[in-house]
């Protein structure tokens, strides 16, 4: 039976910590109605690259990749949901819905954000390929029982996306944010 939550506490938290990889879903609005454009969901890894900020507040680090789906929906509506489930012996799923927005680097309030995520080489926000830290304020916290989603055990991190992104200079980085993550595929500004 899923229950819902007031805040992240400290048991919520730690269920977070464990888990290996989470889900991110954001949707436009394309029309005054609120309906249009594509649901997006990615998945993300890295367990240093997420924090939960306080009770009702958690961030993590956006890292470059082929598109911009979600720093596009958030400039445009802010809707959020990250979803966690547990692959372990434990069955649990947890949603986290909220408002979010993108902080880049350079941006007032990235150094005090960027040390809640390991500052070690090649961690948190010292990854090469970040582009942002999304913050949510969290309105809704909720679980379910996971009793459908599979036990699996994690061999490895996959560092793929690391490595691709440390063989890329600078100007290289910004030239291929600026062809693949400018925009949404619903043609919607993302990354400028």
């Amino acid at each position: 039976m899923g229950k819902i939550y007031a805040e992240l506490d400290e048991r919520l938290s730690n269920f977070i910590a464990r888990q290996p990889l989470f889900f991110v879903a954001t949707a436009p609005c394309l029309t005054a109605d609120g309906d249009g454009g594509h649901v997006n969901v990615s998945p993300k890894g890295y367990r240093d690259t997420f924090a939960v900020l306080g009770p009702r507040r958690v961030a993590y680090v956006d890292l470059t990749g082929s598109g911009a789906e979600t720093l596009a929906h958030l400039r445009q509506n802010a809707r959020i949901t990250i979803m966690f489930c547990s692959f372990s012996k434990q069955a649990k799923i947890l949603r986290i819905y909220g408002r979010g927005r993108a902080v880049l680097p350079g941006d007032a309030a990235w150094p005090e954000l960027a040390r809640r995520f390991p500052a070690e080489d090649g961690k948190g926000t010292q990854r090469s390929g970040r582009r942002a830290i999304i913050v949510v304020d969290v309105d809704h916290i909720a679980d379910s029982c996971g009793y459908g989603v599979p036990v699996m055990e994690l061999s490895a991190e996959r560092d793929l996306l690391s490595e691709w992104t440390d063989r890329l200079s600078a100007d290289e980085l910004d030239a291929y944010r600026a062809e693949k993550n400018a925009l949404s595929i619903d043609g919607l500004p993302a990354l400028s």
